[in-house]
């Protein structure tokens, strides 16, 4: 959910626009055949990374090693939630295939399992820091802002299918929520033997609240400066009538995003 998935949408947002540029033709996915298998699937890449999570929470040193419930007491819920939350973006990685490839799922299904895997980990971070020093409350609320908003977004691009807006509004609230784990990271556990943070302090509650303001400014930079590349890249290549570069091809008036791709694997 980086920069770099939202090229196609940019690709297609400049084609539609008139400037006889093609969309990105890395894998079509619901035009394929099934004697032309998909290499770039997306959401492929969730499912492992999701895995390894999982792993990692479970089978730490100190781990719940796949034990829910011993002796009478939970055990290691903190690890078992975040497992949970690898869990369902796994789903979701598994709807992005099954919409890329099967022809039968509806069109939306992987936009409406991603808001869903959203939503469920915001709803998991709002039950995850109760009884905790108040500026490790507030640090992780403050997440929740971006993780509904950005469940939200994706909602609407059930209906409002490779909006382009929509998908980069996404993406930088994606970045968005990485970058801001970082900083958690950096507040609760200090690095390189660096002064504790006071949790109790309200000055530190007013900093943190505005460094998170200046978080989503880096992600907007970060997202226009990808945007403004794609465009220049394109811009550059319609000015010296290259045709093709890195699939990335021109259509003619007549033609089809399916009838470029289907050409294009005849020629191969």
């Amino acid at each position: 959910m980086g920069p770099l998935p939202c090229l196609p949408s940019v690709l297609k947002h400049r084609a539609g626009r008139g400037t006889g540029l093609a969309e990105l033709a890395l894998c079509p996915g619901r035009t394929r055949t099934q004697s032309q298998p998909c290499k770039h699937a997306p959401g492929s890449r969730l499912p492992p990374l999701a895995r390894t999570g999982i792993l990692a929470e479970q089978f730490v040193p100190d781990g719940p090693h796949l034990h829910l419930y011993h002796e009478n007491h939970w055990i290691k819920l903190m690890n078992w939630q975040h497992s949970t939350m690898y869990l369902f973006f796994a789903v979701s990685g598994i709807a992005d295939m099954l919409t890329y490839l099967v022809s039968h799922v509806p069109l939306g299904v992987d936009r409406l399992v991603m808001a869903v895997a959203v939503f469920m980990e915001g709803f998991l971070f709002y039950y995850h820091v109760h009884n905790r020093p108040p500026l490790d409350q507030h640090i992780h609320s403050l997440l929740l802002y971006a993780l509904f908003v950005a469940c939200v977004s994706i909602s609407l691009e059930v209906i409002l299918r490779d909006h382009i807006v929509l998908e980069l509004f996404r993406t930088s609230l994606v970045i968005l929520q990485g970058t801001w784990f970082w900083q958690i990271g950096f507040v609760l556990f200090p690095p390189f033997g660096t002064p504790e943070w006071d949790q109790k302090d309200e000055a530190n509650l007013m900093f943190i609240t505005m460094c998170f303001c200046w978080h989503y400014l880096a992600a907007l930079s970060i997202v226009a400066i990808n945007y403004s590349l794609v465009y220049c890249l394109l811009t550059r290549m319609k000015r010296h009538g290259r045709g093709e570069i890195i699939g990335i091809q021109k259509l003619n008036s007549g033609d089809t995003y399916q009838t470029a791709l289907l050409s294009g694997s005849d020629e191969e």
